[in-house]
């Protein structure tokens, strides 16, 4: 099947019948549709498709899965609202001469103070306006507060959420949507299979037997490139901070920024993270800074 909407439902649904069920990613089934593009051309397509050997497929979701999934779109498309009213606001105000600094923050310590002080310098018509859309404001985060609470209520009973959770930079919101994606890693390959899937890893513009690598490729799930990219920003303002000297990833993290810049260690480390959370979900073990290779374990000496 091809890897659209629902899916996953209807996979879960053909496997309980009996079928092997293997979701093809549209991108993939594109170059097999013969000239125009109908049911019959896409059916035939994706058959086609699925007899290549090369062909990458991707494994149905479980209804855990899914729902993890859910909470944090329904709370992607708050987090945007949020900031469509923000930015309303401060555009509004603008128009009458009222400049504030940029973040929600901001916006709820000020705003009804600046409306306050500003009474007798707009009509009584857009002071009205400017307080629903702060009504609508103060609505929209206490919408995102309660979905808050039902991430970190998914993250405190799944045991996946815990062990991605004790990587360095990976939150709640990192761990349950790594979770969400990764289930136990039979997905992907290897590590670096993740990655890539994920947009952590070099574009290729290769020729001639002469290898060019560009900037990152960007494709995959933008929501968890993000997510992941912030983490690894937050680990690296703490890098010097951190005590122990040891850390193999710590010294790895240094040498990078000093070689490249906060902005490239960042993506870096982010790719890192990626990989470091699949190994953990495929050998159901927690993380280790010290982690040697050649003794082949990534269990934290208790």
């Amino acid at each position: 099947m091809e890897a659209c909407g629902s899916s996953n439902y209807w996979g879960r649904k053909f496997t309980e019948m009996g079928h092997k069920v293997k979701l093809i990613n549209p991108r993939y089934v594109k170059p097999y549709v013969k000239r125009n593009k109908n049911d019959a051309n896409d059916a035939a397509g994706i058959a086609a498709a699925a007899r290549d050997p090369d062909m990458r497929f991707c494994d149905v979701k479980t209804e855990a899965q899914q729902d993890m999934q859910s909470i944090h779109h329904a709370r992607s498309l708050l987090m945007q609202q949020r900031t469509a009213v923000i930015n309303q606001l401060r555009g509004l105000l603008s128009e009458y001469g009222i400049v504030f600094a940029k973040g929600s923050t901001n916006v709820r310590k000020n705003l009804l103070e600046i409306l306050d002080e500003n009474k007798g310098k707009m009509s009584e018509f857009i002071i009205s306006t400017i307080n629903n859309l702060h009504t609508h404001l103060v609505n929209l985060e206490n919408q995102i507060a309660i979905f808050d609470d039902k991430i970190k209520e998914v993250a405190k009973n799944n045991e996946s959420c815990q062990l991605l959770a004790t990587i360095p930079g990976v939150g709640i919101l990192g761990s349950t949507i790594l979770a969400a994606m990764l289930g136990n890693g039979a997905p992907f390959k290897n590590d670096r299979h993740f990655a890539a899937y994920l947009g952590l890893t070099p574009k290729q513009h290769s020729s001639g037997g002469k290898e060019r690598l560009l900037g990152i490729s960007k494709a995959g799930d933008t929501y968890v490139r993000t997510l992941l990219i912030h983490g690894a920003r937050a680990v690296l303002r703490w890098i010097d901070k951190n005590s122990n000297k040891r850390d193999i990833n710590t010294v790895w993290i240094k040498s990078v920024l000093i070689r490249k810049g906060n902005n490239k260690a960042a993506v870096a480390l982010a790719n890192k993270i990626a990989r470091i959370a699949w190994a953990l979900v495929h050998t159901n073990q927690a993380y280790n800074a010290n982690y040697d290779r050649n003794a082949g374990s990534l269990a934290t000496a208790l």
